[in-house]
């Protein structure tokens, strides 16, 4: 079964046999020379044909089948399914891909499970778009220490590729990191931790989420702030935990007796309203955990922006029986994109979870980056960029702090805060006020964060203005600009 194919020109133009090959087949199949349909000769034909291996011809044909240009029927043959870029239809079943129950969970949670709405989703996506935003999570980006980043990052890719094998295998991260952020620790926020207790992971999302699936078996009950951060609710729904939602006033979380081994809180800045838990509730938690024999994972997200008062020791600091998972994150003090968090661990937990670690990432991930950013933090660069942009962040907060209570405090109730890159505020009025007046603001070029994202009580609305990326100038513009839209 002969067929013709300009093999030989295509092996005048490619440095090998299975490449001409696979690009005279390709571009006759493309070409519409070989049509729908067409039966090929077999390997051993066309190899004779050719003057080529056989090994070559079923290379070149399973590469063409995976790419959807040929299909294999057993016993039948190999046909040409591609022409003028349709594939010859397959035969429906009417089956489905069937998810496993955790895929499922996992779908569901990201569908809107834990009062995540796509309806909320969408108009926090519309708060963000405007000439001025006042949205969270976007750090000032043009005082980054570019240039002696950059150097670092030449440094270690030079340093690597003369070790290429250094800690490729370890779960728990870059020692020297890992040694770097335990001082750091112990010197900024009072955590005696050791470098061997500490994991780096991919952000604080993926150390949340290692979390729920390693304590967390389906049916089980797991204490949430609410309103509180949902990627913690969507991590509790896909393990099959149930989430009970912890109420939160104007001192952080409320404790209770509950009936669980697992609680997530942010004591040093309860996400989003900023309330600050004081010692007697810190207290009451960690007595909790201990007659429950919980677990409390703080995840401390922006608290290493303090703007005016002594700063709050870490629920950490306090825990003597091991029962509080630190999480910290880089992504508000260095690169949003960085995605380096890590994880301080107790020492009944260490082992499991960078087993688990390992299981999703044999090879840690980002080790460049790591080894770069320990050595800025050894050589004292961190802690100078660190000390900078608290000076740039506490003259922003403090603007817009007062402009806030002073031109609009008949809108929003504040929240008293003294750290952190966003400050909240709850509407005084009702949904469809709130509504009408985001949208007034919107066609002002004006816009927010919509704290309808972070699971509110019902029938509640409040705002989250960021204000990290903006200039002082901006933030008067952008206060001004929400004033006069206010028709009392």
């Amino acid at each position: 079964m002969a067929i013709y194919l300009p093999f030989q020109a295509y092996l005048t133009r490619y440095p090998s046999k299975y490449a001409a090959l696979y690009h005279a087949l390709r571009d006759e199949i493309v070409g519409n020379k070989l049509k729908m349909s067409t039966k090929l000769p077999s390997s051993r034909e066309l190899a004779d044909e050719l003057g080529i291996s056989r090994g070559t011809v079923n290379q070149v044909y399973d590469m063409l089948i995976a790419e959807g240009y040929l299909q294999a029927d057993i016993g039948r043959g190999t046909f040409v399914v591609y022409a003028d870029g349709q594939v010859m239809p397959v035969a429906k079943t009417g089956k489905t891909i069937e998810l496993s129950a955790w895929g499922t969970r996992v779908n569901e949670a990201e569908i809107g499970g834990g009062g995540e709405s796509r309806k909320a989703k969408e108009r926090a996506g519309q708060f963000a778009e405007a000439e001025i935003a006042f949205v969270v999570a976007r750090p000032q980006m043009d005082l980054f220490p570019r240039e002696q980043w950059n150097r670092g990052l030449y440094e270690q890719v030079r340093r690597m590729t003369e070790s290429p094998h250094e800690d490729v295998h370890i779960a728990e991260g870059n020692y020297a990191l890992r040694e770097a952020i335990a001082l750091h620790l112990r010197r900024m926020r009072g955590i005696d931790a050791l470098p061997e207790r500490i994991v780096i992971v991919n952000g604080s999302m993926q150390a949340i989420a290692l979390l729920t699936q390693l304590l967390v078996n389906p049916g089980d009950p797991v204490v949430l702030e609410r309103p509180g951060y949902q990627g913690a609710s969507r991590a509790v729904l896909a393990a099959g935990g149930v989430p009970v939602h912890a109420a939160v006033d104007e001192q952080g979380l409320i404790p209770q007796p509950w009936d669980a081994r697992l609680l997530f809180v942010t004591p040093s800045r309860q996400f989003p309203t900023g309330a600050v838990l004081g010692l007697e509730r810190r207290q009451l938690l960690l007595r909790w955990a201990a007659e429950q024999g919980a677990v409390i994972v703080e995840d401390d997200y922006d608290s290493e922006f303090r703007h005016r008062g002594r700063p709050i020791e870490p629920l950490k600091v306090l825990d003597q029986e091991g029962r509080v998972v630190y999480i910290g994150t880089f992504s508000k003090t260095m690169l949003l994109d960085l995605r380096i968090g890590y994880v301080v661990l107790p020492e009944a937990l260490h082992d499991a979870f960078a087993a688990a670690k390992r299981l999703y990432e044999p090879h840690p991930t980002g080790l460049l980056e790591q080894r770069s950013l320990a050595a800025f933090m050894a050589s004292g660069g961190y802690e100078r960029h660190l000390r900078r942009m608290r000076r740039v962040y506490a003259s922003k907060f403090l603007l817009l702090q007062a402009l806030l209570q002073e031109q609009l405090s008949t809108l929003f109730e504040w929240v008293d805060s003294d750290s952190g890159l966003h400050l909240f505020g709850w509407w005084r009025g009702d949904l469809r006020s709130y509504n009408e007046y985001a949208a007034a603001c919107r066609a002002a070029g004006v816009t927010w964060t919509d704290a309808g994202n972070y699971a509110l009580p019902a029938g509640r609305a409040g705002a989250c203005f960021g204000f990290a990326h903006l200039t002082e100038a901006e933030i008067r513009q952008g206060v001004s600009r929400l004033r006069s839209i206010y028709k009392p």
